[in-house]
């Protein structure tokens, strides 16, 4: 098969840009393109990412090169191990010029502002031309965001949402209306587990060797990282996207709606869909599926509220963080409008806590590189508030240990969603709750050492003390909020020994933590 001709287009493609589908490929031809696809080590290590991370990033690069080759596309394929690895994207696109003598680099937009702005000053230290193409991969661009932000004070996901149905259609009847009535069937999907809860397995893939030699690259170079590898079941190639999918809407997508906030010890997936992975390395179009859930409700084959909390999470709530990272970046980074200063506790890597649902939580994030948006939210996430722990280690320790973690996703969700730390510009109030919550929406609790009835003193739920120790060190801020101003009435009726038996158990417990080591997050 010929070649490039000479000065041909050079095509860099990111690890999350795994589609045959992406503006700088769409409309080239592959006698004048030379698609440049690189492990480069800034990357793998700018955190100490969890090892299945970096495992499922790689094999699927590796798959996505082989298929490119597969189809008569020119691929200069850069591993980590290559002798002369640049070892940062402007590195290596600068060798890939002077190797290839293109006339043209054409790239898709990096989904990250370290990166795009590495790639912002390509024109001045390459010897090229560059063009920096819109990532139209997402369904609103950074434009619309920003028109529709305009000069709101609170950009709240639930009116962006309806404008993203009514651009798609997405459940949506021919008068502009909403199937069903309703924008939002989210008070639907909040079904405690019952006794006994489990779903279908989801389909696991057992590595290639394509994937088992990324395994042993990972375990050489990266044994020290935070993980485990002894299992892998990570779909690294479109076609193993799509079985995926077809999975969740063949055995699943009926319960995920109702219970997408429930939590069971040792059922790691639920009726969760698992594609996360999958749509943020580009190996699955996210509005195809959606249209898939729409069509799965059309047929009678899934509830309208699990349907539409499905389309939510991904028109709605993927899109809205995408696009609230690049309004508020880069100061996002460093909010903390609730100045918590509190270092990460040890346990949130060792997992070594008698607090069950935390326990779990790492578990399954240490063994998976992933757990569910609740455990997320409301186990990992609300400790962290409550504990006052300082929000740029919060956010290094979620961008390290999912597997589905980029900046642009992670970001937006921890600093504004979890901690409140943009101070209420996303979230309309902080998402703090006692033991109660944990132990109606899991069966963590039966098992504990604490207990969720138990207040105060030795025994109680941590969570009990810990929460009423948050919204008293932050009433000034917080009495005014529509949403939870009344819980400082039922403060106010405590009597003085009660009010100080909260604050007191929980700065016991909170002296009790023990910060995780410094330099957990570096590659240094």
């Amino acid at each position: 098969m010929p070649g490039p001709s000479d000065n041909p287009v050079l095509v860099p493609i990111l690890g999350d840009q795994l589609t045959r589908d992406l503006a700088s490929i769409r409309g080239r031809t592959k006698d004048d393109t030379v698609i440049l696809m690189m492990e480069v080590w800034d990357e793998a290590t700018y955190v100490r990412h969890h090892k299945q991370k970096i495992a499922l990033i790689f094999s699927a690069m590796r798959h996505f090169a082989e298929e490119l080759r597969d189809a008569g596309w020119t691929v200069d394929y850069i591993t980590l191990d290559d002798e002369d690895n640049a070892g940062s994207f402007t590195g290596e696109v600068a060798r890939a010029i002077e190797q290839h003598s293109p006339r043209l680099v054409s790239v898709v937009e990096a989904g990250e502002w370290r990166v795009r702005e590495a790639m912002d000053q390509w024109a001045d230290k390459l010897a090229c031309e560059i063009e920096i193409l819109r990532d139209d991969r997402f369904i609103c661009s950074q434009a619309e965001f920003d028109e529709w932000a305009g000069d709101r004070k609170e950009l709240r996901m639930e009116f962006f949402y309806r404008e993203m149905r009514r651009k798609t259609g997405l459940l949506v009847d021919n008068d502009g209306k909403p199937e069903g009535g309703e924008w939002n069937y989210d008070s639907e999907n909040r079904k405690p587990p019952k006794e006994g809860l489990s779903a279908p397995e989801r389909p696991k893939f057992d590595p290639d060797d394509i994937t088992q030699e990324v395994i042993d690259l990972v375990e050489d170079r990266f044994g020290d990282h935070f993980g485990s590898l002894e299992t892998f079941p990570w779909p690294v190639t479109r076609a193993e996207a799509e079985e995926a999918a077809d999975a969740f809407f063949a055995e699943r997508i009926e319960c995920f709606g109702p219970y997408q906030d429930a939590m069971v010890a040792g059922e790691d997936d639920l009726f969760h869909s698992m594609l996360s992975t999958s749509i943020n390395l580009g190996l699955l179009d996210p509005l195809e599926l959606c249209r898939r859930a729409e069509k799965a409700y059309q047929d009678g084959k899934a509830p309208l509220n699990s349907v539409e909390g499905f389309i939510r999470q991904i028109i709605g709530w993927r899109e809205y963080v995408r696009g609230f990272y690049w309004h508020q970046m880069p100061h996002l980074q460093k909010a903390n409008a609730l100045n918590a200063q509190r270092g990460l506790p040890d346990f949130y890597w060792t997992g070594e806590t008698d607090m069950a649902c935390l326990a779990d939580c790492i578990r399954t994030t240490r063994d998976n590189a992933h757990a569910h948006h609740i455990q997320r939210l409301m186990v990992l996430g609300n400790f962290a508030l409550l504990a006052g722990i300082d929000p740029r280690e919060v956010q290094d320790w979620y961008l390290v240990v999912y597997a589905d973690a980029y900046e642009w996703v992670e970001l937006p969700n921890v600093a504004a969603m979890i901690l409140y730390a943009d101070g209420g510009k996303l979230a309309s109030k902080p998402y703090a709750a006692s033991g109660n919550y944990i132990n109606k929406m899991s069966n963590y609790c039966a098992d504990c050492t604490y207990s969720p009835n138990k207040k105060t003193g030795e025994g109680a739920c941590p969570f009990n003390p810990l929460y009423w120790h948050f919204m008293d060190r932050h009433r000034e801020r917080l009495e005014k909020n529509p949403r939870i101003g009344r819980i400082y009435s039922t403060w106010d009726r405590m009597d003085d020994d009660r009010r100080q038996a909260y604050l007191d158990s929980a700065d016991t417990f909170l002296d009790s933590l023990t910060p995780a080591p410094s330099g957990w997050a570096s590659a240094d």
